[in-house]
């Protein structure tokens, strides 16, 4: 994220949802609304799975689905060593430090 503020100079805020909140995270009220769309529908393959998911609308809207094979590490931490020259950069809320942070571009 410092890359791209630096790229862009542009200030990136970040607030995160704290674990076991996704009433307020996007994402978990978009698969609600997947799971109302299937209404049990039996998704025994990827093919039926993706189709199902490009006919949803919103407003007259379609979404984009397309399957992404790409396999994610998952556990990838940075030392406190790796991390020092970021910190400086994080500018952490005093009310919720790990969970509201803005990233300054570099000379901005």
């Amino acid at each position: 994220m410092t890359e791209f503020s630096d790229k862009y100079n542009i200030k990136v805020r970040l607030i995160y949802y704290p674990p076991y909140h996704s009433k307020y995270n996007a994402i978990e009220r978009c698969w609600g609304r997947l799971e109302e769309h299937w209404n049990g529908e039996m998704l025994d393959s990827i093919t039926k799975a993706i189709e199902w998911a490009k006919s949803m609308t919103w407003k007259g809207i379609n979404p984009i689905v397309h399957l992404c094979e790409k396999i994610y590490e998952i556990g990838v931490k940075l030392t406190l060593k790796e991390m020092e020259p970021y910190e400086d950069r994080i500018i952490r809320s005093k009310l919720l430090l790990k969970w509201d942070v803005t990233i300054e571009p570099l000379g901005g």
